[in-house]
């Protein structure tokens, strides 16, 4: 058993596999297609991303200050950069398999442009941008700082002093949007 539990990429296999057969068993109470395929992704990656935000924001920024100066060369060495690995590419694949279920399901441009023939897709739609707006600062905010803050790229003390405010800022500014976010995306087909 520890060698299988030891084993992500053993885990993550046989997750996907006992996933499938649960699809295929269930597919008379939701068919198996396209449509369920791509809002199982999206909630696994949306569950990452934002898992991983609120991992950074909750427990590893607040607890940096506090872990000696000898270890912290384990977590910025070690443990963040594969955070922010999984961190980007979550956010990348949450916002793929979301705007291609707006596509598949036909309300993606109203859902955009707010011209929704129902408040749920604009409600949906707002979520979406809240959403863009929060990997656009994954992207082009957050990680460009953190390679600095990291040492993964050349910087200056000074460059690193100064990205490690900006990448705070627009980390907290995830968390804050994704509080809306989240709530649009869950309650906008309740009604």
């Amino acid at each position: 058993m520890g060698k299988f539990f030891g084993n992500l990429h053993l885990v993550l296999v046989v997750g996907l596999a006992l996933a499938i057969g649960v699809m295929y068993c269930y597919a008379d109470v939701a068919p198996l297609g396209t449509n369920g395929v791509l809002h199982w992704a999206h909630a696994f990656f949306g569950i990452l991303w934002i898992g991983l935000l609120y991992y950074l924001n909750f427990v590893q920024v607040p607890t940096m200050p506090s872990v000696p100066a000898e270890l912290k060369k384990g977590v910025t060495g070690y443990i963040a950069p594969k955070v922010f690995f999984f961190f980007r590419y979550s956010a990348l694949l949450t916002v793929i398999t979301g705007l291609w279920i707006s596509m598949v399901n036909g309300y993606g441009h109203r859902a955009m442009t707010f011209s929704g023939a129902t408040r749920s897709e604009n409600m949906i739609g707002l979520g979406m941008w809240l959403a863009l707006i929060m990997a656009f600062n994954v992207w082009f905010l957050i990680w460009p700082a953190q390679k600095k803050i990291l040492g993964l790229v050349e910087a200056t003390d000074e460059a690193k002093a100064k990205a490690a405010p900006l990448a705070l800022a627009a980390s907290r500014t995830n968390l804050l949007l994704s509080l809306p976010m989240l709530y649009c995306m869950v309650s906008a087909n309740l009604s």
